[in-house]
């Protein structure tokens, strides 16, 4: 068994009993979300928060393909907790600013737990895109301070350290805000996915930190959203493996007519597509991971992007179908998946956006 394998074994086993089904409806129905003692075991027992952080931040050194690994089954296990916001968003914008002093500050608070944090790119979840950064921040003598209004932010009323882009008389700068500072006001928000919280922020002179250079963070934002992306379809690729599980498995067990569903044509076919589905996705996901650190991570997390939101979307709905009408009521997972699935292909753009940006990217 190869190290990776290892990963995902104890990260699957550790998950099938902290994120069971119950467990997930218990907590999508709390304003907080998520489990802090479960929170956390992950950062402490397990080392999950650091697998993607430099040693000397008390990281494990590891690549994104291993943190990828890790939000494939949380994908699949749709864990309530804001491990993506900390840890594959909040601490890739922090490590892409190239600001040690900001490093040494707050990486070690997010390896060990003892702080989560999110970040706001342009205050509505789309596609980055520098033009599109809603807050303003002014120079005040002494630092600086935020006005400007974010209307969905993943954990952002739950985040101990939120991470904003700002425009200054400089141009793009990334700026940290703690969640107890004065002018800020954060409104828990009824989304589709109640798995995953949003919250919109208001910002009204709030007292900021700047992180890296004045005007000087386009770039470092720009390959954080790149990372974000990498991160997210690992989890849309999680999912959909589990809705595949979960079809297959009805297939086998459901008798209609005196033989499992599983034996008739329609069915074998619908779940040889959703295969066909989730292992093209699955390689678009690893290679987005694998591109991490190369130049070719702008058009690898396009292309994931693309073909990840569409297959779990695609499966995800196959799934509940498969079910028939069992799997279209509140009591079954398989609408949990849906909304999971739509919620995650409109998150930093939809497919026809990356669709054109991978046809900017590419032309001569």
């Amino acid at each position: 068994m190869s190290e990776a394998d290892e990963l995902r074994q104890a990260v699957r086993e550790f998950l099938e009993v902290t994120s069971s089904s119950r467990r997930v409806r218990d907590l999508m129905s709390t304003a907080q979300g998520y489990d802090q003692s479960v929170w956390h075991q992950m950062a402490r027992e397990l080392g999950l928060h650091g697998i993607a952080v430099p040693e000397q931040f008390g990281g494990a050194g590891a690549s994104m393909s291993e943190l990828a690994v890790v939000l494939e089954e949380m994908g699949a296990a749709l864990l309530c907790a804001p491990f993506f916001s900390t840890v594959a968003f909040a601490t890739q914008a922090i490590l892409c600013s190239g600001d040690t002093a900001a490093m040494s500050d707050y990486l070690p608070g997010f390896v060990d737990g003892s702080r989560t944090a999110t970040v706001i790119l342009n205050g509505s979840l789309g596609a980055w895109d520098p033009h599109e950064v809603t807050l303003t921040a002014r120079a005040d003598g002494t630092g600086f301070r935020i006005h400007g209004d974010a209307g969905l932010v993943l954990d952002g009323h739950t985040a101990d350290v939120i991470l904003a882009a700002a425009n200054t008389s400089a141009g793009t700068s990334l700026f940290a805000v703690s969640a107890n500072s004065d002018g800020l006001t954060c409104e828990p928000l009824n989304t589709l996915d109640r798995t995953r919280k949003v919250a919109r922020l208001q910002f009204r002179d709030v007292p900021a930190r700047l992180i890296g250079a004045d005007g000087d963070a386009a770039a470092g934002l720009a390959r954080t959203s790149d990372l974000a992306i990498a991160a997210l379809v690992a989890e849309q690729v999680g999912a959909a493996q589990r809705c595949l599980d979960m079809a297959v498995n009805y297939a086998k067990e459901r008798i209609q007519f005196g033989r499992a569903i599983g034996s008739f044509q329609a069915v074998k076919h619908r779940c040889a597509d959703m295969l066909v589905l989730v292992e093209g996705a699955r390689s678009a996901a690893v290679h987005a991971a694998e591109s991490a650190d190369s130049s070719d991570l702008a058009v690898a997390a396009s292309v994931a992007k693309m073909a990840c939101s569409e297959a779990f979307l695609q499966v995800a709905l196959d799934n509940m179908r498969i079910h028939g009408g069992i799997g279209f009521t509140w009591e079954h997972d398989a609408h949990l998946y849906v909304r999971r699935a739509k919620a995650t292909e409109l998150i930093f753009g939809s497919p026809d956006h990356h669709a054109q940006r991978l046809a900017a990217l590419v032309a001569p």
